[in-house]
């Protein structure tokens, strides 16, 4: 039996490679068939089906797979028939090949036979291989796990303080096999109890981390493993003072033999006590009582020569010169691990020519940075533009108050191309049958919301109802569904916030409708119900231009001049828009990534320049953009001091007033009508959309529910399965003849008490009283009902 540990396999499982494959190729490369991957997918296949049966392979798959979405199990390494921790990540299927691969050097060493050279040879090869892997495991698979998962979910076996206790282990069993060709080729004593000091510094090492990992994980390894590994350390401490020793003998050092003596006894004492108690291996105890019992001859021996013959003086331990550790192994990471480049090349890269994911990330940021930019720089920032012009020109009456100056009879052209648009698409009754849809598809969201709080509500009156029959030990409801009531109040707080913001559309449009519904009359009605201005500017003078209407030209010319940069500052957005339409930065991204070297891990921030060169490509239309906004200025500028002249001028006309009023008001309408319209489009958006986050909340509800279910069912068979031994009377037999059935002690009361009571036909019962009758039985606890959720 071997007096060294090795590390058991993390058992894994057959899983369905294909199908997730064939769907993760779809969704996410388009332009690719699954069916141009059949040899990666059949390749990979064979490779984890040899890895379930426990053959393991150095890792070929492309982590372009990384979120593939494919359910990994691997159960824990010290408990094979426990349950499998799994993840849907291919970093844990990393990871756990990783863990395998040291598992499998360990297990290598261990069978070693140690007894020869060759055999501690190979043995301290492999030992350090295994120390190697996990080192590689600690410092690249980890803290790419740990980052891909939360914290609750990531595999304490795959923790840098596990990892990192079995690497010192290998290192220790591997500097143990050098301590031991050591004395094994007669090395002499001093440098045998350096190499003992180190072996015993690394199973401490192991050890303190083991101990001090915080989640702890002292819970994952074997009772006796501990045990093991303080046996170990104090073994070779005790090894390393007797050693010493022998080197003080030969040096004449008989006070030195001694004090090291009496050290290494006590220390070998410590180790041969937890032992015996820590379950340890035989060989492991022999080993350590031998040393034991050595000390114990050489201390008498010492003790009696010094006492005898050489009189020294034994100097206290403390005063003792430490004894120096000479470490002579080292983590050894596989070839194929540093550079599996030269291990499997370029060919036998499964999944090789997919775009990884890096590069995939890299245009997808890239799509989100140029959606962003043109919306904050030149969409958002010229519907802010021409939202001041408009609202400058609303404020100053305009262009209103010209057209009813320049065309008394009839309506302004501008006027009229605004009415026959909304006359065109049915104005009032696209804003009533939109107006309808918002409020259906806001109570369509408002009951899906409600339909998840009532499967909560079900789901707690089925708890309370198990709870009043059955103790049980886990949350409930209204603990355990915490965060998704947390969630269902965000949603209605939205949907509220959703609902205050119709109002706020529909009593627009109830303030404006009377207004909008005249702009959707025929030509004819419209202009009828505009007061016209002509008769009163008949009375005016036609002797030459008046200062009105000098002011009024220039003030059409700035007008129009606005209008052009308006029109241009459209045509701008549309460019733009149209040229991220048609943007395409993948065949930049695939040539600066096939640039990489293949086995150098892609990542997005190696397409920084890329991305900033393509998105300099759309810097001139915010130039544009910038320069029109300096002109909108000085032109606004200029219609206001021009305005105020125009309006100086004017001399007092109640007919004009009027129908400047009536011709604002449905210039205004059309403006309300068209921001209307956009808004109730932007409803119907967000309800549809917000619908599906709430279908997807209202099926988590059901999933969480039916686990719950699931676990209640589960504990509710297994107190059913629970029954009572019917107690043995004095002088039955105590064998049972099966199983009895008991009583729910708190649902019912024995229906009568055993009483002293006489004959039926007995005279007695007239006189005497009689016991009360039972209570109905109730339910112990408050009457179920809907529990808070």
């Amino acid at each position: 039996m071997p007096n060294q540990l090795s590390i058991p396999f993390k058992k894994t499982y057959v899983i369905q490679l294909r199908q997730a494959v064939r769907q993760y190729i779809l969704s996410n490369y388009t332009d690719t068939h699954p069916d141009a991957f059949k040899w990666d997918i059949s390749r990979w296949e064979t490779l984890r089906k040899d890895g379930a049966g426990g053959i393991v392979h150095v890792d070929r798959v492309n982590n372009t797979l990384e979120c593939i979405g494919l359910e990994i199990p691997y159960a824990p390494a010290f408990n094979p028939t426990a349950l499998p921790v799994t993840l849907s990540n291919l970093a844990y299927e990393r990871a756990a090949v990783l863990f395998n691969l040291a598992a499998l050097y360990s297990q290598l060493a261990a069978s070693e036979d140690r007894s020869n050279p060759h055999g501690l040879k190979q043995a301290i090869i492999s030992y350090q291989n295994a120390a190697g892997t996990l080192k590689y495991l600690a410092s690249s698979a980890v803290p790419q796990l740990q980052a891909s998962v939360t914290h609750d979910d990531m595999p304490l076996e795959l923790t840098q303080s596990y990892v990192n206790s079995l690497e010192f282990l290998m290192l220790s069993q591997a500097q143990e096999c050098v301590w031991q060709r050591a004395v094994m080729d007669n090395y002499k004593n001093g440098l045998i109890a350096k190499l003992a000091r180190k072996v015993s510094s690394f199973y401490s090492l192991s050890l303190s981390v083991a101990k001090e990992a915080s989640p702890s994980i002292r819970y994952l390894f074997p009772s006796p493993w501990f045990s093991h590994l303080e046996t170990k350390q104090f073994h070779f401490e005790a090894a390393a003072q007797y050693r010493k020793s022998v080197d003080d003998l030969e040096a004449s050092r008989y006070g030195h033999e001694i004090a090291r003596l009496t050290q290494a006894e006590a220390t070998a004492k410590k180790g041969y006590d937890i032992a015996r108690r820590g379950g340890v291996t035989p060989v492991v105890l022999q080993d350590i009582k031998s040393l034991l019992d050595n000390v114990q001859k050489s201390f008498a021996r010492a003790e009696r020569d010094n006492d005898l013959i050489y009189h020294q003086e034994v100097p206290p331990i403390p005063a003792l010169p430490p004894i120096q550790e000479v470490s002579m192994v080292q983590s050894v990471v596989s070839p194929g691990l540093s550079d599996p480049k030269g291990m499997i090349g370029n060919d036998a890269v499964i999944f090789g020519e997919l775009l990884g994911w890096g590069a995939r990330v890299a245009i997808d940021i890239y799509r989100d940075r140029r959606q962003n930019w043109l919306k904050d720089e030149v969409v958002d920032r010229a519907q802010h533009l021409d939202d001041t012009a408009t609202q400058t020109l609303e404020s100053l009456n305009l262009p209103a108050a010209l057209e009813a100056l320049e065309r008394p009879i009839g309506l302004p052209p501008s006027l009229l191309r605004k009415a026959e648009e909304v006359r065109l698409e049915d104005g009032p009754s696209r804003v009533e049958a939109s107006t309808e849809d918002v409020r259906k598809l806001a109570k369509r969201d408002m009951e899906l919301l409600n339909e998840a709080m009532d499967i909560l509500d079900q789901e707690a009156e089925e708890d309370e109802a198990l709870r009043t029959e059955h103790p049980v030990d886990r949350p409930p409801s209204h603990d355990a569904n915490g965060e998704l009531i947390g969630k269902a109040e965000r949603y209605r707080h939205i949907l509220e916030q959703a609902g205050e913001s119709d109002a706020l559309v529909r009593h627009k449009w109830d303030e404006w409708e009377k207004n909008i519904v005249e702009l959707a009359w025929d030509e004819a009605e419209l202009e009828a119900s505009v007061p016209s201005s002509a008769m009163s500017l008949s009375q005016r003078s036609s002797g030459g231009p008046t200062a009105t209407q000098t002011h009024s030209r220039a003030l059409r010319a700035l007008l129009e001049s606005l209008d052009d940069i308006m029109r241009g500052r459209a045509e701008y957005v549309r460019r733009a828009t149209g040229l991220a339409d048609a943007d395409d930065i993948k065949p930049r991204i695939l040539k600066a990534a096939a640039a990489v070297e293949r086995w150098v891990e892609v990542q997005p921030s190696m397409f920084e320049d890329v991305l900033d060169e393509e998105l300099a490509k759309f810097e001139k239309f915010r130039t544009a953009i910038e320069e029109g906004e300096q002109q909108q200025e000085v032109l606004l500028e200029s219609i206001k001091e021009r305005n105020a002249l125009f309006l100086q001028s004017r001399k007092e006309d109640s007919t004009v007033k009027e129908r400047e009023h009536a011709l604002q008001s449905l210039d205004l309408a059309y403006h309300k009508y068209k921001e209307i319209t956009r808004n109730l489009d932007e409803g119907i958006k967000f309800y549809n959309d917000f619908a599906g986050v709430l279908t997807q909340f209202r099926d988590t509800c059901k999933d969480w529910v039916n686990m719950r279910r699931h676990e209640a069912h589960s504990l509710t068979r297994s107190m059913e399965s629970m029954s009572l031994a019917t107690p043995t009377s004095p002088g039955t037999s105590s064998v049972s003849t099966g199983p009895v059935p008991q009583r729910d002690w708190q649902l019912e009361q024995p229906a009568h008490a055993v009483l002293n009571l006489p004959p039926p036909d007995s005279n007695e019962w007239q006189e005497m009283d009689l016991p009360p009758a039972p209570a109905t039985p109730r339910l112990v606890g408050p009457r179920p009902g809907k529990k808070k959720r």
